[in-house]
């Protein structure tokens, strides 16, 4: 039975270039190990992903189901499909001149990748090959895209007057896959498409710009950030095209999950588990944290900040805050990686107060989520956040953030009743925050309420996989196949 109603469920493609069971640089990677799966329910879902080292070495064997051939000068490659230990179906696509690298799925510490338009134009293309059959056994009746680097799929499939529904999500609209005009003919971009409807973003291709096109519906990762880029100060140059796609009803704010293991009843990356109102056992941990960074032993608040340590995070905002945490009798403690700036000022910060300030460049699961558990506070300060998932995982462990009112952080933390937001993007603005916190931490009786408040928001993904359900019923339109009025 459990195949026959696979067999009528309609066949959703997840392309996307990264996903947590195998690497991840951000909130992207784990939506796609998340979200799949909390749709498995409702659909025949497949995941296509890059065949990157370690996708490849996750699994002794990866049976190939088809031949993808090379297109101008996009080259040819196998495609892979394997199932993973819960029986997600993963599509690899394996070509190991264009994956089989060190670094992150983007690049190396000398930069980008200079084929990025190569490697991802293969998985967009792959994508649309899939919707047209190139595995006998399976076709995707929905192509779900992610970011730019999987965008081009539906241009590819409109440059071929073949209409397949597919839904483009931006995780984040900075990074938009821009590339020289001279590159349209080897990644098979035909001439007419190179115009203001179509590809062309500034005298260049724009793969990002391509999905926001030609895809039948576009959605972002919260109902703020899709608010915020329809203007120009937040639309990176595409606020025009995006407004239009609202105006059509082809723009949804649905915002992301998280998974299940973010509980700290449960966790067992925790020193100690805990629930709501044993303090004790946070405390137990926020200890544990304080030992591993070296700090001294303290019942003051304790601050975090798990990040990548980049401009868009705000990171130069709680630097600066962090003299005042200390001078309050407060304490620090990092993790993450990003600007060599930002990376030294935190260790300069660390080596002048090395009792309340540790820092750790780099990450590690079980770090960040000991961090979470037992923080106070975490510093979030982002300049624009699209969804945001650190200020979730902190208040299912009942650290309350500290964020700007942007994105996600908009529609996730409640001012006064699980965190503190602040307006404006400035030293001012964020201190103020940081103020009412540290004030905070001295009501015991009002701190406690806040952190239950925090850890009773579940964030799970059962109503964003409704919200996509929803979609694709709409993107399917009266054309739906036979399969998805059986299901």
């Amino acid at each position: 039975m459990p195949e026959l109603r696979t067999s009528l469920q309609p066949r959703i493609l997840y392309a996307t270039p990264e996903m947590s069971d195998f690497v991840k640089t951000g909130g992207l990677g784990e939506v796609a190990g998340a979200l799949p799966r909390a749709l498995r329910s409702h659909f025949d879902v497949r995941v296509l992903i890059p065949g990157y080292r370690p996708v490849v070495d996750a699994f002794a064997e990866i049976p190939v189901v088809a031949r993808l051939e090379a297109q101008a000068g996009v080259p040819p490659c196998d495609l892979g499909l394997v199932e993973t230990g819960d029986g997600m179906r993963i599509y690899v696509l394996l070509a190991p001149d264009l994956y089989d690298r060190d670094g992150t799925p983007y690049g190396n510490a000398a930069g980008d990748f200079p084929d990025n338009d190569l490697r991802f134009a293969r998985l967009s293309l792959a994508a649309a090959e899939i919707a047209l059959g190139a595995d006998p056994a399976w076709a995707a009746d929905l192509l779900h895209l992610n970011d730019w680097q999987a965008a081009l799929a539906p241009a590819y499939l409109a440059w071929r007057h073949v209409r397949v529904p597919s839904v483009l999500t931006i995780h984040n609209l900075a990074y938009q896959g821009l590339f020289p005009r001279d590159n349209l003919a080897r990644l098979g971009v035909p001439e007419h498409a190179f115009q203001i409807d179509g590809v062309e973003f500034y005298g260049q291709l724009s793969f990002l710009k391509a999905g926001l096109y030609y895809a039948s519906h576009v959605t972002t990762v919260s109902e703020t950030y899709a608010r915020e880029i329809m203007t120009p100060e937040s639309g990176c140059g595409l606020d025009g095209l995006l407004r239009t796609r609202a105006g059509q009803g082809r723009l949804t704010g649905i915002l992301n999950g998280i998974d299940e293991s973010w509980d700290p009843r449960t966790d067992p990356h925790l020193a100690t588990r805990f629930e709501a109102d044993d303090w004790k056992g946070k405390r137990a941990n926020a200890e544990s944290v304080r030992s591993q960074f070296g700090l001294a032993l303290s019942r003051g608040p304790l601050f975090a900040i798990v990040s990548r340590l980049v401009h868009q995070k705000g990171i130069d905002l709680s630097i600066q805050a962090a003299e005042t945490i200390v001078a309050e009798g407060g304490q620090l403690v990092v993790i993450g990686q990003g600007e060599s700036r930002f990376e030294e000022a935190l260790r300069g910060l660390a080596r002048r107060h090395p009792d309340a300030v540790g820092v750790h460049v780099g990450f590690a699961e079980t770090d960040a989520r000991r961090m979470f558990a037992g923080s106070d506070f975490l510093l979030m300060p982002s300049r624009f956040e699209p969804c945001g998932l650190a200020q979730m995982y902190a208040q299912r462990f009942g650290s309350l953030p500290i964020v700007r009112r942007t994105g996600g952080l908009a529609d996730t933390v409640e001012d006064g009743v699980t965190g503190f937001t602040f307006a404006d993007s400035s030293p001012k603005g964020f201190l103020g925050a940081v103020r009412r916190a540290l004030d905070t931490f001295g009501e015991k009786k009002r701190l406690n309420a806040m952190r239950r408040n925090a850890m009773a928001k579940t964030f799970g993904w059962d109503e964003a996989a409704a919200s996509y359900t929803s979609l694709y019923t709409r993107a399917f339109g009266n054309n739906a196949a036979v399969r998805w009025r059986a299901a």
